[in-house]
């Protein structure tokens, strides 16, 4: 049974990741891993950590900091300009007055972003100090002969590695205790791997594990700092998972956002597997509550989301056809046209409309036909039979 913790706001929520890290009142974390899915809270989250960790003098000026982080803010420090009227001198902007670049001249990053980047693609670069741009070009072959391609603009892809290996880099002149970053006690990371495919989606997990360990005198693990990573990516949080695993003191959490009714952290030593499994959860939870006092509601957008659990089980077996995944059941014939007419609908989560007594009796036999004849196993984190606690 996990425990389910209650939070009014996500300043509660960074207080209680803290206190994990530093031990108050609870076995101390070096390492917190965060899944949750989009739109929960999890960059707002981010900056909250951070915030907590600055001073300010009488002015409101920062004194000081403690969290050396990376989210959607920090992509947004870097922007093309793509030189519209020529078309030829196409390089990427970095906002020099984010307090995030202080430095970098003197610190001469080349070389180290060079060696992580060198992991994912074959893409060079220059950094210009003086005007605060990076240029690319890329090597290629003609007739046997190495030619190069100046000014070029790279994939969105390359940039969210280029980017992330910039802090990367950064990340390592704090391990290694560099004097410009001596003031960074935390890392945080948050949904490092927008717009990359499942491949390098592994490789970060593996190298930022590589990056943020070590083993000290006696061939223990230990992190290097203290580190929260959140995402909302079910494979790159698997291999998180495995990489750290028993490496390291380390806390996981499922963040659910529960609207008015504030946030909740489900401790788990489950991970999150397929987002299938999570909708698959969602509708268990509605079915099996339908006899209680106040059985939650059934719309008519809920047989969308079983036709797509259907279509991705027919799929994984290889059937053309989502009637096989139903084949064999009671009444396979009504729930296969009871799939057609109310899936092909345009219901839709925003303007929802809750379906009749006779198809709520429909869609529950349905369901649990299916979970029947297919045995699913439902890690704990759905599982809403959990203890729960309030922060005081």
């Amino acid at each position: 049974m996990s425990i389910i913790t209650k939070f009014s706001n996500l300043t509660e929520i960074a207080q209680h990741i803290r206190k994990d890290l530093i031990g108050d009142h609870r076995p101390m974390k070096d390492l917190v891993l965060l899944f949750a899915h989009n739109a929960s809270g999890k960059t707002r989250l981010s900056m909250e950590f951070k915030q907590i960790g600055k001073t300010f003098d009488a002015d409101g000026n920062v004194t000081s900091r403690d969290t050396l982080y990376f989210n959607a803010f920090t992509e947004d420090l870097f922007s093309w300009n793509n030189d519209l009227e020529n078309d030829t001198e196409r390089e990427l902007k970095l906002n020099s007055d984010s307090a995030f670049f202080d430095g970098l001249r003197e610190l001469n990053l080349n070389s180290k972003i060079e060696s992580f980047l060198n992991n994912y693609v074959d893409l060079k670069f220059d950094i210009n100090y003086d005007t605060s741009t990076v240029t690319f070009s890329r090597s290629i072959i003609v007739e046997g002969n190495e030619q190069t391609i100046p000014n070029i603009k790279i994939s969105r892809g390359e940039e969210t590695l280029f980017i992330w290996c910039f802090f990367l880099a950064i990340c390592q002149l704090a391990i290694d205790e560099d004097p410009a970053y001596s003031w960074v006690k935390y890392i945080y990371v948050d949904d490092p791997i927008s717009s990359l495919d499942e491949n390098n989606a592994i490789a970060i997990a593996c190298d930022l594990a590589n990056l943020l360990t070590k083993k000290d005198n006696n061939g223990k693990f230990e992190m290097s700092i203290k580190t929260v990573i959140s995402t909302h990516h079910s494979l790159f949080f698997n291999v998180l998972c495995n990489e750290f695993g028993r490496k390291v003191k380390n806390k996981k959490y499922f963040l659910h956002n529960k609207g008015v009714n504030g946030y909740s952290l489900q401790d788990t030593n489950d991970t999150p597997f397929f987002h299938h499994i999570a909708t698959l959860s969602e509708l268990k939870n509605i079915v099996e509550k339908q006899d209680s006092d106040n059985p939650p509601k059934i719309y008519t957008y809920h047989f969308n989301a079983l036709r797509s659990i259907l279509e991705k089980t027919a799929t994984f077996f290889g059937h053309d056809k989502i009637d096989e995944c139903i084949y064999g059941l009671e009444d396979e014939v009504l729930f296969d046209r009871a799939l057609q007419l109310f899936s092909h609908g345009k219901y839709s989560i925003f303007d929802p409309v809750e379906m009749s007594d006779d198809s709520k009796d429909l869609f529950i036999r349905i369901f649990n036909g299916f979970t029947t004849k297919y045995d699913f196993y439902f890690p704990q984190i759905f599982n809403n039979d959990t203890q729960t606690e309030t922060t005081a």
